[in-house]
C-alpha cells in the first residue's frame, strides 16, 4: 500500500512538471507571435493612454475634429497603433490601414478637412 501511495505522488509530481513546461512554451510561443506580428505592421506597442495624445496630435490640424477624435481613439484601442503626421502614413499601422466597414471603406480616419 505504501507504494502505490508513493507511486501515486510520483505521477502527479510529473504530471504537475509537464503541465508547467506545456505552459512556459505555449506562453513563449504566443510571445514570439506577438513579436513577430509588430514587426509586420500587426498590432502596434502603443499603450491604450498613449493613444489619446497621439490622436490629439494626428486630429488637430481638421475642421473635423470631434469625428476624427472619436474614429482614430477606435483604431489606436484595437490596433495599438496611430500613423504619423495629421494624414496619410496608413502604411506604417498595418490594421489601421486593413480594418474596413461592410461597404469596404476604411474604418480608421485618413485624414479629415
Amino acid at each position: 500500500m505504501a507504494l502505490a501511495g508513493r507511486l501515486l505522488v510520483l505521477l502527479a509530481v510529473v504530471l504537475l512538471a509537464v503541465s508547467i513546461a506545456e505552459h512556459k512554451a505555449s506562453a513563449s510561443r504566443t510571445e514570439e507571435q506577438l513579436q513577430d506580428n509588430e514587426h509586420q505592421g500587426g498590432h502596434g506597442s502603443l499603450k491604450i493612454y498613449e493613444c489619446k495624445p497621439k490622436c490629439d496630435y494626428r486630429c488637430s490640424d481638421t475642421k473635423y475634429r470631434k469625428p476624427c477624435l472619436f474614429f482614430c481613439n477606435k483604431c489606436c484601442r484595437t490596433c495599438r497603433c496611430v500613423p504619423s503626421g495629421f494624414y496619410g502614413n496608413r502604411e506604417e499601422c498595418a490594421c489601421y490601414n486593413d480594418w474596413k466597414t461592410k461597404e469596404g471603406e476604411h474604418k480608421c480616419p485618413f485624414f479629415f478637412f
